[in-house]
């Protein structure tokens, strides 16, 4: 298997995980927070039908700290994406430098190998 796949399924497993983290804020604010947490579990419970294939089918490409460091880039991008297009915060430069930290540490994980 390519190790784009591993990654692609990475993103969305990330897409879900921060809708379930953070979508409520939004869309249900007014709601009580027991119907939250069960919607919240049901987003996560997808999240988790991606997040694992993903990091199983990553470990035959990845290390461990390897697949980390990538889920955390992953996570950022889908979390400035989704700052900025849904929930519309502006973007500001303390994410470009919270990026180039996040380059940094890849640089340093994969370097070696």
């Amino acid at each position: 298997m390519s190790p784009i796949i591993p990654l692609l399924t990475l993103t969305v497993a990330n897409i879900f995980m921060t809708f379930a983290w953070y979508g409520h804020l939004k869309t249900l604010k007014d709601s009580p927070i027991w119907i939250v947490i069960l919607i919240s579990w049901g987003i996560a419970f997808v999240e988790y039908c991606f997040q694992v294939p993903a990091n199983r089918w990553g470990s035959e490409h990845f290390s461990l700290p390897q697949l980390k460091i990538i889920q955390e880039i992953v996570t950022m991008v889908v979390f400035a994406g989704f700052s900025v297009w849904y929930m519309k915060q502006p973007l500001k430069l303390d994410y470009l430098w919270a990026s180039g930290c996040l380059l940094g540490a890849a640089y340093f994980i994969f370097r070696s190998s």
